[in-house]
């Protein structure tokens, strides 16, 4: 067993960590959060780098590097900064539906418009009246000789201001029975007649990402947007989930080391009692718990994407990644706030905003009691 990344990774970690310093900007950053404005120049540099959509095959504008190598990218990039790092690590979001599912036609359209910065995905799952339950949705799409003619309305759907085109899951046959046997993905551009993106407001964290809901009316597309087989959409999201769910942990991960990079040089520096506050031992034990929980959870993450890259679907295992990351980085962010006393209440020392933004992982992509029925019920055998 070697836990030892190769040459290659190292170097690609490197390499995304000294874009990031470089790039991330702290007074940009706070300037963007301010605006709620996606970063669209750093975007653009980072797909001209390679680091957005580094696991599509070359033939699709990728290195052809898997989700482990990805995983290094997001970590870095959200471990310098939580806002700018979410924002571009999921610019590519639901793309992968396209790479696993789509037809050569699709993937030789979408995939290269995302790796090279020329377009934003999205997915769009998410219902007001079902929330976590895509078991059961009200948006249909009826087949009308070559088309299909998509109604209905989706919410929490990330990216949806700014996305070029949406991987959306729709109910394709309302009479199927369970319903989840009757739903595709398919893909809708922006622009199309009938279609409506809208912010939905002002949010806890993750404010350089558009959040949105999703209005579609009489929406025609071709039949020839349909990702894959007919009626085997349901299928298809869940298998994107324990992709998607790794790059979640990697989000985590980097911003709960980012909070404890923050706490560790403030605590070497701050002075209380004519002491470093670093020399106290209850700030010695905080810092031991946080570095522990980091390092537990970095072990979980790389071993999930790592088994991801061998071909093996593992829902509990990217479950629990998930879940233990997005608690380790609410916790991290907590207790970096702690350490820095009033001052980490302050916007202006980041420690602030990561714990903001580190909720949201707790949440998206599944919550964590979500999580939690995943790991159980593989653990009883209840999916079987």
């Amino acid at each position: 067993m070697d836990f030892e990344l190769t040459d290659e990774q190292k170097d690609i970690q490197r390499a995304a960590r000294e874009f990031a310093q470089g790039e991330f900007d702290r007074d940009l950053a706070m300037e963007l959060e301010r605006e709620h404005t996606f970063p669209t120049e750093i975007w653009k540099k980072a797909c001209d780098l390679g680091f957005i959509g580094i696991h599509f095959p070359e033939e699709y504008g990728g290195q052809s590097l898997g989700i482990l190598e990805n995983t290094l990218v997001v970590e870095e990039f959200c471990r310098q900064d939580s806002g700018i790092g979410i924002a571009l690590t999921l610019a590519d979001f639901s793309s992968e539906v396209i790479l696993r599912f789509g037809r050569d036609e699709q993937k030789r359209k979408y995939l290269p418009l995302v790796a090279t910065g020329k377009a934003i995905s999205a997915g769009a799952y998410t219902e007001p009246d079902h929330g976590s339950d895509i078991t059961r949705l009200s948006t249909t799409a009826i087949k009308e000789g070559r088309e299909f003619v998509i109604n209905g309305t989706k919410t929490f759907i990330t990216n949806g201001t700014v996305a070029a085109f949406f991987v959306i899951l729709c109910q394709t046959d309302p009479k199927a029975d369970p319903p989840h046997r009757g739903m595709g993905t398919i893909l809708v551009e922006r622009g199309t007649p009938g279609f409506e993106a809208t912010e939905l407001g002002d949010k806890m964290g993750i404010r350089m990402t558009s959040t949105a809901e999703l209005s579609l009316s009489d929406v025609h597309v071709p039949i020839e947007n349909l990702i894959g087989k007919e009626n085997r959409g349901f299928y298809q999201v869940l298998e994107f989930f324990d992709e998607s769910r790794i790059e979640i942990a990697a989000q985590a991960l980097g911003i709960g080391q980012g909070a404890f990079d923050r706490s560790l040089a403030y605590a070497k520096e701050r002075r209380q009692f004519g002491r470093r506050i670093a020399d106290f031992q209850v700030t010695q034990h905080k810092l031991a718990d946080m570095y522990t929980m980091i390092e537990t959870t970095r072990l979980l993450t790389y071993k999930a994407a790592w088994n991801y890259d061998q071909g093996r679907i593992d829902p509990r295992l990217t479950s629990m990644a998930k879940m233990y990351a997005g608690r380790v980085s609410v916790e991290v962010a907590d207790e970096a706030i702690q350490i820095f006393g009033g001052y980490g209440y302050i916007t202006e020392y980041e420690v602030e905003r990561f714990y903001r933004d580190a909720k949201i992982m707790e949440i998206y992509e599944g919550t964590r009691e979500i999580q939690k029925n995943t790991i159980a019920n593989s653990l009883i055998g209840k999916d079987k």
